[in-house]
């Protein structure tokens, strides 16, 4: 793999922001285009985490997959009420830089969306209002809640960014569920550990597709908020991803 760590100008934003890219380093060099993975960070990490914490580079060195791993603050992937629009960042600015910079498939069926966490939530969030976009969506530990997720000592930032009550709008995953097009329903999966905190919120979630009647993936496996967790289940999501987009690892 080649690893690159791009900077560059966000105009949602009004900022300079930053990805870390792992692309397909093929012979000759000109193949392509090819997929991408967007891979979403926590609350508390940036850009570069899933490097320093995870084997991603050696679980996806045999695919023609590039894998973008963005800078979303703590900005729950959201256009927040006050403050910075990461939402817009990744589909208005980020999408539209990486195909114009790098040989993707720009299509939905050559892009599809994985996070942990508040990355999670943002993956499935991004998936079900953009399907156009991705053709498919993972979640780890996601923080899927009707309207956010509240933590004592956090209320005040997370209102800033969903305001005081966003049950039915453009953030909550819920709702999203419920109004998405069926003929547009891009592929999921969701899994959790049994230890952690936010388990709650991934079985509420799973019971909604469940009623719903919205195919997806779930799982639980023994494991905390932690990355040993998240570097096992990277693995797993990839190899559904890889399904979703119809690549193969190199023989």
């Amino acid at each position: 793999m080649a690893f690159c760590e791009l900077h560059f100008y966000s105009r949602s934003l009004d900022k300079q922001t930053a990805a870390y890219v792992l692309l397909p380093q093929t012979q000759p060099v000109s193949a392509g285009p090819f997929p991408v993975f967007y891979l979403l960070h926590g609350l508390g990490d940036d850009h570069t985490i899933w490097m320093r914490r995870t084997s991603i580079e050696r679980y996806v060195q045999d695919l023609p997959l590039i894998v973008v791993m963005p800078d979303g603050g703590r900005g729950f992937y959201t256009d927040a009420e006050q403050g910075f629009a990461y939402e817009s960042a990744i589909i208005r600015d980020l999408v539209p830089f990486v195909d114009a910079t790098f040989h993707t498939r720009a299509e939905r069926d050559g892009r599809c969306i994985g996070g942990l966490s508040m990355g999670g939530y943002g993956a499935v969030k991004l998936a079900l209002k953009y399907p156009e976009l991705f053709c498919s969506a993972t979640s780890h530990s996601g923080a899927l809640t009707k309207a956010h997720y509240r933590r004592s000592g956090e209320t005040a930032e997370f209102d800033r960014i969903f305001g005081v009550n966003g049950l039915g709008g453009p953030n909550d995953v819920f709702a999203l569920a419920e109004k998405i097009d069926r003929k547009k329903l891009p592929t999921l999966r969701i899994d959790c550990g049994t230890e952690d905190y936010l388990l709650d919120r991934s079985r509420e979630f799973h019971a909604h597709l469940e009623e719903l009647g919205i195919p997806h993936e779930y799982e639980e496996f023994q494991g905390a908020h932690e990355w040993s967790y998240w570097d096992a289940r990277v693995q797993e999501a990839i190899a559904f991803h890889c399904s979703a987009l119809g690549i193969q690892r190199a023989a």
